[in-house]
């Protein structure tokens, strides 16, 4: 059984949201964050390292009593890769892959989880694995351990959608029966159009 671990992003400004900060907005009673979170614990990840940036103190309130690792990404205004980035290099356990969440996807469920990294399983250890919905590609993602290391080897700034483009040949797709994979909340409407669909 592979090693998998995970990063996830939640360093961001939320700007498309107005002036509410994403992360704190309800979903099944608590906050966003929270709900993405409780959902990776309860998934067949080993390790999980959460990235933290804008408004530091209060998204970090948001995940008080979790048993999660966070580490504070101090140039997260210079893009989503640096988040990455610092998560990587957080990582202690060794894994044979890293799964990269988003911290808006509120339909994750940790079964979606399961089912990524158990496909994941079978492939070879230098893949990439992306998760499709009716041939539209989503996340979280898979990425070989080997990429880790050429990411924080000093290529920061290959960001991962450059990292699949230039290595088409180890990608592979998972077509998943839900569209949890491809459901994020950037904007009002994006959130009241998640609620309605409830």
């Amino acid at each position: 059984m592979n090693r998998i671990s995970a990063v996830l992003l939640a360093a961001g400004e939320s700007r498309r949201m107005g002036e509410i900060n994403k992360l704190e907005m309800n979903v099944d009673g608590v906050s966003l964050l929270r709900h993405t979170v409780n959902t990776l614990l309860a998934s067949q990840l080993q390790e999980l390292v959460v990235v933290l940036g804008y408004q530091v103190d209060k998204v970090r309130f948001l995940l008080e009593g979790l048993p999660v690792k966070i580490v504070l990404n101090d140039i997260y205004h210079e893009g989503q890769m640096t988040s990455v980035h610092r998560g990587l290099e957080s990582l202690s356990q060794s894994c044979d892959g890293v799964m990269i969440c988003l911290s808006d996807q509120p339909l994750i469920q940790s079964s979606d989880i399961n089912i990524i990294i158990d496909a994941f399983e079978k492939q070879n250890q230098e893949s990439i694995l992306v998760p499709t919905h009716q041939g539209k590609r989503g996340n979280p993602i898979i990425l070989s351990h080997k990429y880790k290391d050429l990411i924080l080897n000093g290529q920061r700034n290959l960001g991962c959608k450059r990292v699949i483009k230039k290595n088409p040949d180890v990608v592979t797709t998972i077509e998943m029966d839900t569209n949890h994979v491809i459901v994020d909340i950037d904007t009002p409407q994006d959130y009241a159009t998640f609620q309605q669909s409830l």
